[in-house]
């Protein structure tokens, strides 16, 4: 009987300070919530502003989501003086080297390209990783850029894309993920957007 009640009360123990252990963590979480998510939209911002010409809207909650490819991208509309500058889109691709790799590219009203980040990745340090602008030049050269005339695949294949060299596949998944983002900026936010480039309305959703 004291083998059995002394187990009892170590049951009893565990599942007390479980119950306060989960009750102490979840208000840890609801008491640093508004702080974290402060700080993500504040990351996320900085991203945009790194991307896009100047603004004076809040990006991150001019946003709106679309599941493309088995995937999610993310839309970010930024304005100036209530008129729209352009938006930002975090697209991804699944053909690097190293598997997933996420960018964030900035679009003018008209299409352009005005700047492209890199968010993540997994690519061969030295080779592959030469898609970080902050390591090469290779992203520069989409800057500027249309591609309604220029061609987001690699020379080898007949478009307008150098290359990053010994690192073919890196630069096809680059441009995989810069065409999407195209893709969804054409038909969700040049056609159905319904700013004509002096609103500051944000797309259709």
């Amino acid at each position: 009987m004291a083998k059995e009640s002394s187990f009892k009360n170590m049951t009893l123990t565990l599942l007390v300070i479980t119950f306060v252990s989960s009750a102490v963590l979840a208000g840890v979480y609801e008491l640093t919530k508004d702080a974290i998510d402060a700080v993500r939209i504040r990351k996320i911002n900085r991203g945009i502003s790194e991307v896009l010409p100047a603004f004076d809207n809040n990006p991150s909650e001019d946003v709106y989501k679309k599941f493309v490819d088995g995937d999610t991208v993310y839309v970010y509309i930024a304005t100036k003086d209530k008129k729209y500058v352009g938006a930002a889109i975090q697209t991804f691709t699944n053909n690097g080297y190293g598997g997933k790799f996420v960018l964030l590219v900035g679009f003018l009203a008209d299409g352009t390209i005005n700047n492209i980040n890199v968010i993540s990745h997994s690519e061969t340090p030295g080779l592959g990783d030469k898609i970080d602008p902050a390591k090469h030049g290779f992203s520069l050269q989409f800057h500027g850029k249309n591609p309604e005339t220029y061609k987001l695949t690699v020379k080898k294949e007949n478009g307008d894309v150098d290359a990053i060299t010994a690192s073919t596949i890196s630069s096809k998944a680059f441009c995989d993920a810069v065409a999407r983002a195209y893709a969804v900026y054409r038909e969700d936010v040049m056609k159905k957007g319904k700013w004509n480039g002096n609103s500051g309305a944000t797309p259709k959703q």
